[in-house]
Order: C-alpha cells, then sequence, then structure tokens
C-alpha cells in the first residue's frame, strides 16, 4: 500500500529510518540510578524489531530530580553502560534518544538526597512528601543542568534527547496553575509561567545545536482536570516551543500526581498494583488495594485516544508533531499519518511485542499488536520492571489474573 509509514524522516539534523518511535514510557529496568542489562537487552529487542528510534526514560538531569532506585541519573558515572546500550542500538539500524527531565514535587529525600522542590510550597499526595519552592539561584541552576544533560547524553552516544515538560513533571509544574502559584516573574500570567521552560529549553537547544542533536519535547495538550492547562492555552505554549526552534513535539496529555490515567488510558488493575508495592510502602500498599479503583480515575480504552485534541495542534503548528497515544494496530498508524502527523511513538505495543514495526512492514492493514490493554505493565511499572502480561518471565498469581480478565 502507498504509506509514509516506511519512508525516512529527517528529525532536524537526525534521519530516522521509518516513522515510528518506542516513546519514553518508564521501563523501571535501572538500578541504582544507572542502567542494567535487562535495560540494554529490552531497547536492542525494539531496535531490532524495526523501530525508527528507541527512547531511554526517564534520565533526571541531576540527583535531585530522581524519585526512584529504578531511574537513571544522567552523569558521567553511567557514560560507559549508557553507551554500551546505544552502540548497540546502533548495530540493530535505529537511533537511540533518551529522555531527560526532572521529577520536581515527585521526588523523595530518600532517592534525591535533598528536600524536594516546586514552583510552589506544597505537599503532594502522589508522593506523599512536602516540598518547597525553588529559589531564583536555583531556577537558573536547574536550567544549565538541562543543557549540561545533552552533553552527557551525547558522549553517551545518544542521538537525540526528549525533554520532559508534560505529566506534572518539573517544567509542567511551572507551566500548569494547579502546581504554580507564585507572585513573582515565573508565575501568575503564562508568558511568566513560560520562563522556566523557556530558559530550559534555550539551554538544552545550545547544547544540541553545537552537537548535532536532535531535540523533541513531550508537552501536555491537557492536564485532565478543572484548573489544570486546557487545550488553548496549551496551544500557545505549543507555540512557543515552535518559535524556540525544537526539532519535534510529542502530543501527550495527564497529570502524573492528579490524573494518572489521563496519560496512558484504560483502566488500571488496582489490586494487582497495590500487590506489587513493597511492604516499605505499606499504607500506600493497603489504601491502593483496598480504594485504588474509587481513588484514581479510570478511563475506557479507545484506539488513538488523543487524536481529535492532537489535530487541533496540527491546525495551530508547522513544526513536526509526533503523535502518542493508543497506537496497537497498523491501521491507527495509517489513520494519525494520514492527518498530518509526521512521527508516532508507541510504548505499550512495543512491550507487549518488540518486533511489532517488522510485523507490520510484512504485513497489512489488519496487523495488530497482542496488546489488550489490561494494563498489567502500568500496574507494576513503580515497582518491578514493565512487563507484559502476556509474556512476563515471572509467574502472576491467579488472584491478579482473576482482576485481569476483568479488564477488556
Amino acid at each position: 500500500m502507498d504509506s509514509k509509514l516506511f519512508t525516512p524522516f529527517q528529525l532536524g539534523p537526525l534521519t530516522l529510518r521509518n516513522r515510528t518511535i518506542r516513546s519514553a514510557a518508564f521501563e523501571s529496568m535501572g538500578k541504582d540510578f544507572g542502567p542494567t542489562q535487562k535495560l540494554k537487552d529490552y531497547h536492542v529487542s525494539v531496535a531490532r524489531g524495526g523501530v525508527g528510534m528507541t527512547t531511554l526514560a526517564y534520565a533526571s538531569i541531576n540527583r535531585s530530580g530522581v524519585s526512584f532506585n529504578s531511574q537513571l541519573w544522567l552523569r558521567d558515572e553511567i557514560i560507559p553502560a549508557l553507551k554500551d546500550i546505544t552502540d548497540a542500538i546502533h548495530r540493530e539500524g535505529a537511533a537511540a534518544a533518551i529522555q531527560i527531565g526532572h521529577c520536581g514535587n515527585m521526588t523523595h529525600w530518600s532517592t534525591a538526597g535533598s528536600f524536594p522542590v516546586s514552583a510552589s510550597n506544597g505537599f503532594n499526595l502522589y508522593s506523599p512528601t512536602f516540598h518547597r519552592r525553588m529559589s531564583h539561584a536555583e531556577i537558573a541552576e536547574t536550567a544549565k543542568d538541562f543543557g549540561r544533560a545533552v552533553k552527557t547524553a551525547h558522549e553517551a552516544g545518544f542521538d537525540s534527547v526528549e525533554v520532559h515538560a508534560g505529566h506534572g513533571y518539573l517544567i509542567s509544574q511551572f507551566l500548569s496553575p494547579w502546581t504554580n502559584r507564585r507572585r513573582d516573574s515565573y508565575g501568575g500570567s503564562l508568558t511568566n509561567r513560560m520562563r522556566f521552560m523557556q530558559e530550559c529549553l534555550t539551554e538544552v537547544l545550545e547544547e544540541a545545536a553545537k552537537l548535532k542533536m536532535a531535540v523533541v519535547v513531550k508537552h501536555n495538550m491537557e492536564d485532565g482536570f478543572k484548573g489544570g492547562i486546557e487545550v488553548p492555552e496549551s496551544i500557545e505554549i505549543a507555540r512557543e516551543i515552535e518559535r524556540l526552534g525544537v526539532h519535534g513535539l510529542v502530543l501527550s496529555s495527564g497529570f502524573v500526581s492528579r490524573a494518572p490515567m489521563a496519560v496512558m488510558r484504560g483502566r488500571i488493575p488496582t489490586k494487582t498494583m497495590g500487590y506489587y508495592m513493597g511492604w516499605n510502602e505499606w499504607l500506600q500498599k493497603i489504601v491502593v488495594s483496598l480504594f485504588g479503583q474509587w481513588m484514581i480515575k479510570q478511563y475506557d480504552f479507545e484506539e488513538c485516544f488523543f487524536l481529535e485534541n492532537a489535530k487541533k495542534f496540527r491546525e495551530a503548528l508547522k513544526m513536526p508533531l509526533i503523535y502518542v497515544g493508543g497506537l496497537v494496530s497498523r491501521e491507527g498508524i495509517e489513520r494519525v499519518l494520514g492527518e498530518g502527523f509526521e512521527l508516532v511513538q508507541m510504548a505499550r505495543a512495543l512491550i507487549n511485542d518488540p518486533a511489532f514495526v517488522n510485523k507490520m512492514r510484512e504485513g497489512d492493514l489488519t496487523t495488530r499488536s497482542g496488546c489488550d490493554h489490561r494494563d498489567y505493565c502500568i500496574a507494576r511499572m513503580y515497582s518491578r520492571d514493565m512487563q507484559c502480561c502476556h509474556n512476563c518471565t515471572e509467574a502472576i498469581p491467579d488472584r491478579l489474573w482473576r482482576e485481569l480478565k476483568k479488564i477488556k
């Protein structure tokens, strides 16, 4: 069929072999803030499976931005191990990207080594933890850390960085009126709330230009609740990202600490989530197991669930747009590309089957991933490594299967 799916694409200085990207969904395959053999094996399998570029997630720009031991902290000590991964990805013909960011108020003293920071003072129920307002000096230093992270990523062999400016992470915490209650030059009006993002992206783009690296940004089309960013304001933010010269924009939605399933959609198995939490999280484990289905807003899954909102951004912007959200079939991907989006990102389809891209190349419009949206992978990803229930390498207890089978 006549399709642009398997045609090359020029993303800034980087040429991708096709239009598919493994999205920066958290693998939870790190250890002590560094990479592991499991992380390497997974991304190499995705590269071998035909994807144009695979993205490692999530890598903090500094120590204060990590919230889990299994996250990456992008620093000189792990460059050799990351270079081993990128070299292996390149041998399979794919490009390698890494998502950089800062968790802000979703960090913990035990992992970040300091009191959690954000745009404003407050308490984050998701962590749970208190957090404090960043000073102007800390803001300036954090922006510089974003630029330094690009240099580190380049030394580790990455072709591209994805700046995480959505989902309620630190940049998003400055952008959203729900988390930013400042009354200085970084708060209040949208112009002020965008200032931290502008400073971070300026540092990133200046460094990336020297190193000939591609830069994409993950951006919230909406936060997913009243009082957060909504589409009209988000389009204005996207126009500023375009003006700054970013090479591609990933269009997502949702706020992990307030509306987590607005990010991924589907009905998360909360008893399964509670089961995999450690007993050091005993209170959260009990609360999520017993009351999670009422605490976490649930969404029915539908393929291409962000497409209608994303089309509004396609009309407003000229820059390359990367669609993410509910792509599990060749037909859905062709639909998105037909609407004028240059690239597509997938995660769950490639967790279920790392070779899904090659299977689409060999198949036709009826080719589908085996992912059936039970979201077992999401339920375990912050406590164990992200795996699909259909090919999990460990036994899943019967009582969890009973919950999973109710989700279709």
